[in-house]
């Protein structure tokens, strides 16, 4: 994971310089408007300088807010980026594993499908394996123990999904606190006494705050965007995976009593005795 998450720190960087050096040469390009002069004291003008509108987000955002967001930007970049490598449904149920497994029950080779739903670290691998190790017990008891599987799983890849609605929660608090503090500042020069307050400083002031607020609704957005994508997309997965795995468990099982000699019966709890995926030969 830390190699992914250097690749992708590098990536924002490099994105990030192409922006900037597109944004601040617009205006040294062919056929741009000229700067507005204004006047000086000694009645000489002077040229304004021409900010881009990315290079005075990056001077509004400052020392603090600045590295703080770009900070949250990389992280959420990272989360999203390995939530999309772990919850694809090919990766969390391959279809080359369930094919895999149903040939080699089919064949009453059980301990060659255990150890293959062993040695597969994927959604449905690790549930099958769980689930096996109590098919000795009984069918109810494999599916309960599949099933504790499926939630355990579920857990843990939450884990890294609430991160992105923490992200999304903070990204306008953070902007709040940005833009108060701009507010303030704009304020104390309104309230200097003696002197009077410049348009130009107040506006100028009152913009690099509300900045901030954007930048901290910008990152908001997608956090919030692809909690919900893959919230859903989880639930999906984990619910596929409990249909896959009962069904596989079911025809395992009832190969596994084939295979011993037994009839199989609807009352597992019944059986004197079923054999375990690893027994069978």
């Amino acid at each position: 994971m830390a190699g992914n998450l250097s690749k992708l720190v590098f990536m924002f960087l490099v994105v990030a310089g192409f922006f900037l050096n597109t944004n601040t040469s617009y205006a040294f390009q062919e056929g741009a408007p000229p700067a507005a002069e204004k006047k000086e004291e000694g009645g000489e003008s002077k040229p304004a300088a021409n900010t881009s509108l990315f290079v005075h987000i990056i001077k509004s955002a400052g020392w603090v807010f600045g590295p703080l967001i770009l900070i949250i930007s990389i992280a959420l970049i990272a989360f999203i980026c390995l939530l999309a490598m772990e919850l694809r449904m090919a990766t969390s149920i391959p279809p080359n594993f369930v094919e895999e497994f149903t040939d080699l029950v089919n064949k009453k080779q059980f301990k060659q499908a255990f150890d293959i739903a062993k040695e597969d670290g994927s959604f449905l691998g690790r549930v099958m394996s769980q689930g096996m190790s109590r098919l000795q017990y009984g069918i109810e008891d494999a599916r309960e123990s599949a099933y504790n599987m499926v939630d355990s799983i579920k857990a843990s890849k939450e884990q890294s999904i609430t991160y992105l609605s923490t992200i999304g929660t903070l990204g306008p608090l953070i902007g709040l606190v940005g833009t108060v503090f701009g507010m303030i500042l704009s304020f104390m020069e309104l309230g200097k006494p003696g002197s009077t307050p410049r348009p130009d400083k107040l506006a100028d002031g009152i913009s690099h705050a509300l900045v901030v607020t954007l930048l901290g609704i910008g990152l908001s957005v997608p956090a919030i965007f692809f909690h919900a994508f893959y919230r859903n997309r989880l639930i999906k997965i984990s619910m596929d995976t409990s249909l896959i795995a009962d069904d596989l468990l079911t025809q395992m099982y009832h190969s596994t009593k084939k295979a011993a000699g037994q009839p199989a019966v609807a009352n597992p709890a019944s059986s004197p005795s079923i054999a375990t995926p690893g027994a069978a030969k």
